[in-house]
C-alpha cells in the first residue's frame, strides 16, 4: 500500500491553497486586527452560511474520521452514541447560544467566562471557569493532532523506515505554519480556511462511500458476516450509550471553540440560522462511523491495519482511502483529514486564548489596553498549540476517543455557572465554586479509578444497579446537588443571591 506519486502532488499543492487562505485572512474584511473582538472574534460579523461553516469545522474534524471508526471498529456498535449525541446538542445550542449571543453582544463579553464573571459577581468563579475551558480544550486538540498523525503515518508507509519520526517532524512544520496564519488572521484566517476543510472533507466522504458501495455491493453484509456482533449493543452497555450521548450533547456548546464561534455570529437570528443548518453536518456522521465496520469487508485494508499493531484501530478510514482511491483522489482525501486537524485545532487555541487573556491574566491586571489584551493572545493561542502537540508526543494515542470523553468530563463542570447561569441568577457564587470542586474531584477521582489509575481507556464508572455510566455525567451530577446545597447554606448563612443583589442595585437607582 503506497500513495502514489499524483496522490502527493495533490496534497501538497491544496496544502499550499490551504496556508494561503489562511494568510489571505488577514487582508479579507479589512479590520484592526490589534482588538481581541476583531482577531478572536472576526469582528462579530459572520452571516448564516460562515457562521455555518465555522461551527461545522469544530463538528467534522480529524476526531470524526480518525477516533469515531476507530471505535465502531473495536467497540462496534457503542460508537453509534455519536449520532444521536449530535441530533441532541443542536437544540441545547438553540437554547443556550442565541441567549449568551445577545448578552455578550450588549455587555461586550469575548468568552464564557466574561458572562459567569458579570453574572455572579466573582472573579475567582471566572478563574475557574477558564481554566476549566482551557484545560478541557487541550485533550481536544490533541484529538486533532492524533487524527492528522494518522492520516501522515498512512502516507508515509513504505517511503521511510522510520515513519514515526518523519510523521513528527511533519507536524511540528505544519503547527509552525497554523500559529503563523493564526498569529496573522485570527478567527478570520480560521473561516476560510474552515470553508475549504469542509468543501474537501464533503466530496472526500461521498467519493469514498460512491467506490466503497460501487467495488463491492455486498460490503456491509459481508462486514457483518465477519463480525456479526459489530452493530449489536450488549445490553450492560445501553447505559454506557445513553449517558455518552447524552452528557456529549450538553458538553459539545460549553467548549470554548464553540462559544467563540457562536459568538462571532453578526446577529441572534442569523446564528439561530446557523445553528439550526447544522444537522446537516451530522447527516454524514452515521456513514463514517459505519467505516468502522465496513472496514472488515477489505481484508487487504485489514492486513495493513494489523501491521501497525496497537495503533492500527486508528487508520481505519486512512486506509481505506488510499487502499479504495486512486492516487489524486486518495491524497484530496487525506488532505481533508490533515486540514480537518489543523482548523479545529487553530480555533481551539484561540479560544483557550481568550480565556487566558481576557479572565486570568487581566482578572489581575486590570488596565491592560485592547491592544494588549491581542497581543498576549496571539501568543498565547501559539504556546497552547504546541503544548497540545508535545502531550501528543508525550501518550499513547491508542485510546483516541478517550480524549475527547475526559475533555468533556471536564468541561461540563462549567454546566451550572454558564447554561444554568443563563436561566437563573439564584444561585450563590460560594454554592457555584463548591459544586465546581466537588465535580471536578469526583470527575478525575471517578476516572482514575475505573481505568485501575493506569492507561487512560475508559470514562465510564458502573454505578450499581444502573450499569456504566460516563463520568461526565455523574459528576455533574454531583456538581449541581453540592452547588444548590452550597447555594442553601449560603443563604441560611445570611449571604445573597445574585438575583438579590441585583434587586437591591435597582433599587438604588429608582
Amino acid at each position: 500500500m503506497l500513495l502514489g506519486i499524483y496522490g502527493w502532488i495533490v496534497f501538497l499543492v491544496l496544502f499550499g491553497v490551504f496556508v494561503f487562505l489562511g494568510f489571505y485572512g488577514s487582508r479579507w474584511r479589512r479590520a484592526d486586527l490589534s482588538t481581541l473582538h476583531e482577531w478572536a472574534l472576526a469582528g462579530r460579523r459572520l452571516g448564516i452560511l460562515l457562521a455555518w461553516f465555522l461551527i461545522g469545522a469544530d463538528l467534522y474534524t480529524a476526531y470524526t474520521f480518525i477516533a469515531v471508526p476507530e471505535l465502531a471498529y473495536t467497540s462496534g456498535g457503542l460508537a453509534f452514541f455519536a449520532i444521536p449525541y449530535v441530533a441532541i446538542t443542536f437544540p441545547i445550542a438553540l437554547l443556550t447560544m442565541s441567549r449568551l449571543w445577545t448578552v455578550s453582544r450588549n455587555k461586550g463579553y469575548v468568552t464564557a467566562a466574561d458572562f459567569v464573571r458579570d453574572r455572579f459577581n466573582s472573579g475567582t468563579l471566572a478563574i475557574l471557569i477558564a481554566l476549566t475551558g482551557v484545560v478541557a480544550e487541550l485533550p481536544y486538540i490533541a484529538l486533532q493532532i492524533v487524527g492528522m498523525e494518522a492520516a501522515l503515518d498512512v502516507m508515509l508507509y513504505g517511503y521511510f523506515s522510520s515513519i514515526h519520526l518523519v510523521s513528527e517532524i511533519s507536524l511540528i512544520i505544519a503547527f509552525i505554519i497554523l500559529a503563523a496564519f493564526t498569529f496573522t488572521s485570527g478567527l478570520r484566517g480560521a473561516t476560510l480556511t474552515a470553508i475549504f476543510k469542509d468543501a474537501v472533507i464533503y466530496s472526500s466522504l461521498i467519493i469514498l462511500l460512491a467506490v466503497v458501495f460501487l467495488t463491492n455491493p455486498h460490503a456491509f453484509s459481508q462486514a457483518l458476516a465477519s463480525d456479526p456482533k459489530a452493530l449489536t449493543l450488549p445490553p450492560v452497555a445501553s447505559s454506557a450509550f445513553l449517558s455518552l450521548a447524552i452528557g456529549s450533547a450538553i458538553a459539545l456548546y460549553l467548549y470554548p471553540h464553540a462559544v467563540n464561534g457562536s459568538l462571532s455570529a453578526d446577529s441572534r437570528q442569523n446564528l439561530r440560522w446557523a445553528t439550526s443548518l447544522l444537522p446537516l453536518y451530522g447527516v454524514g456522521l452515521a456513514f463514517i462511523t459505519l467505516l468502522g465496520i465496513l472496514i472488515y469487508a477489505f481484508p487487504s485494508a485489514l492486513n495493513v491495519i494489523k501491521l501497525f499493531g496497537s495503533s492500527g484501530a486508528l487508520l481505519v478510514v486512512p486506509t481505506l482511502v488510499v487502499q479504495e482511491l486512486p492516487a489524486p483522489v486518495a491524497g484530496f482525501a487525506l488532505l481533508g483529514i490533515f486540514i480537518g486537524g489543523l482548523v479545529p485545532a487553530a480555533i481551539m487555541a484561540i479560544a483557550s486564548a481568550n480565556l487566558l487573556t481576557r479572565n486570568v491574566v487581566k482578572e489581575f491586571k486590570r488596565d491592560m489596553s485592547p491592544k494588549g489584551e491581542a497581543t498576549l493572545s496571539k501568543w498565547l493561542s501559539a504556546v497552547i498549540k504546541f503544548i497540545a502537540l508535545a502531550f501528543v508526543f508525550a501518550i499513547s494515542a491508542e485510546f483516541s476517543i478517550e480524549l475527547q470523553l475526559l475533555g468533556g468530563i471536564i468541561i461540563l463542570q462549567t454546566t451550572p455557572a454558564v447554561f444554568l447561569g443563563l436561566y437563573t441568577k439564584w444561585f450563590n457564587k460560594y454554592g457555584l465554586i463548591a459544586g465546581w470542586v466537588a465535580g471536578m474531584f469526583s470527575g478525575v477521582y471517578l476516572t482514575l479509578v475505573a481505568n485501575h489509575f493506569g492507561l487512560l481507556k475508559s470514562s465510564t464508572y458502573a454505578i450499581p444497579g444502573i450499569g456504566p455510566v460516563y463520568i461526565g455525567l455523574t459528576s455533574l451530577a454531583i456538581n449541581v446537588v453540592v452547588a444548590i446545597v452550597g447555594t442553601l447554606m449560603a443563604i441560611a448563612l445570611g449571604y445573597k443571591t445574585q438575583s438579590e443583589v441585583k434587586e437591591e442595585e435597582l433599587q438604588k437607582l429608582m
